[in-house]
């Protein structure tokens, strides 16, 4: 790889950096949104050192060749694959994480709560996912019990009779520690995978409730579809039904 590939190389980088975390959101599907400043300046100093090592770099290059008749500026041709990545930011973004990879990652471990405070009366109440199973499997008070709950995330078929589960993908820094959090979901047929819905209903009686053997699911009386949220990797409340 010649001395001008590999500015070349920096320069791309940056511009996909940017592209995906300044003048996009494509870098939250791979880190969390506290992680975006430091890719913006990343990206700004791996494109400020291409252009100043093009800027100096084209004399002193054209010097050396003359003075020992060949050009010493290189790289093993391996390098070339360097390439691909950081077209890969500016080309083609790999897809969001989704239903295929919630079905083969551990799920995440609800903390164990000291208290649960007492629940409004607002029905259906909105909760995340993490909450809700926190409230089935540790509230002793079953403050669950008969209550409309709506909850959001996207659709992960269980792969038998049509199932589903309401899924949402948390990140603790970026994609590779991604974790799932799950509830099984009854009474309604499987949108296709991946689909995010805003779904209301009750909990479903199985195992006794506010203990480990209570599962976390829902007999499902309405699932809305709704967009899909910009920072899909937090377990937040409710989505509005579009």
């Amino acid at each position: 790889m010649k001395r001008h590939a590999q500015i070349l190389l920096l320069v791309l980088t940056g511009l996909g950096l940017l592209h995906a975390s300044l003048f996009s959101d494509l870098c939250l599907r791979y880190v969390k949104e506290g992680l975006r400043p430091p890719l913006i300046a990343s990206g700004v100093l791996l494109l400020l050192l291409g252009l100043a090592a093009a800027a100096l770099d084209r004399a002193a290059t054209e010097a050396d060749a003359h003075a020992h008749g060949h050009d010493h500026s290189t790289a093993p041709r391996i390098a070339w694959l360097l390439f691909l990545p950081a077209l890969s930011l500016l080309l083609y973004a790999p897809p969001a994480l989704g239903a295929y990879t919630a079905s083969h990652a551990s799920n995440k471990a609800v903390p164990k709560a000291q208290r649960f405070d007492p629940l409004p009366a607002t029905g259906p109440l909105p909760m995340t996912l993490t909450d809700f199973i926190a409230r089935v499997q540790q509230d002793r008070e079953q403050a669950v019990r008969g209550r409309s709950i709506q909850m959001t995330g996207f659709v992960t078929p269980t792969g038998q009779g049509g199932g589903w589960y309401l899924t949402r993908i948390i990140f603790t820094c970026c994609a590779a520690d991604s974790q799932s959090v799950k509830v099984r979901m009854y009474g309604t047929a499987a949108l296709p995978a991946n689909t995010w819905v805003a779904v209301t209903g009750t909990w479903h009686p199985k195992g006794t409730l506010g203990t480990k053997s209570a599962t976390a699911a829902l007999d499902v009386h309405r699932a809305e579809r709704v967009s899909p949220p910009v920072n899909a990797y937090t377990d937040d409340l409710p989505l509005t039904p579009s």
